[in-house]
């Protein structure tokens, strides 16, 4: 009999972590691209997060070094040529969390992270590259996400 509790409690084990691992950052957060010319072969671009129910996602910068901020790396392409640096726009809140310890700063609902781009060129090309991300709650966070993006700039 103790050996067939084990071997229960092991397999609800296995199936809550299964189970949670499907439950991730990305089930909670809804990502839209958006590219718009603003110049002579200047584009911005957007990438737009809603966020579900009562969850929150990280900031880029954060006062504390632990909570898992978002990050936004593009791949190199010659024809292409970031312009400043990644803006957010969105309402940022920044709280006290005991998990971290300290003030950190995130977003609820959405958020939206901004960043020009030059061409250097007039020719058609992508902007490729991924989101990394969290998000988290009074209760939990889910495991990190990736979001990965392809934007059609120029032509």
């Amino acid at each position: 009999m103790y050996k067939i509790n084990i071997l229960l409690c092991l397999l609800f084990l296995g199936l809550t972590e299964v189970s949670f691992a499907q439950f991730g950052s990305a089930k909670q957060v809804s990502w839209t691209t958006a590219v718009k010319k603003v110049g002579d072969k200047k584009y911005e671009i957007r990438l737009t997060a809603t966020i579900a129910g009562n969850f929150h996602l990280y900031a880029q910068d954060q006062p504390v070094e632990d909570p898992p901020a978002t990050t936004i790396a593009y791949q190199p392409n010659p024809l292409l040529k970031m312009d400043g640096k990644l803006i957010e726009q969105g309402k940022k809140i920044t709280k006290y969390e005991e998990a971290w310890p300290g003030n950190v700063n995130f977003y609820e609902k959405t958020v939206t992270f901004v960043q020009v781009v030059n061409a250097k060129t007039k020719a058609k090309t992508n902007l490729n590259g991924k989101v990394v991300y969290t998000v988290c709650n009074d209760q939990l966070c889910l495991p990190t996400s990736e979001f990965n993006f392809k934007i059609p700039i120029g032509g």
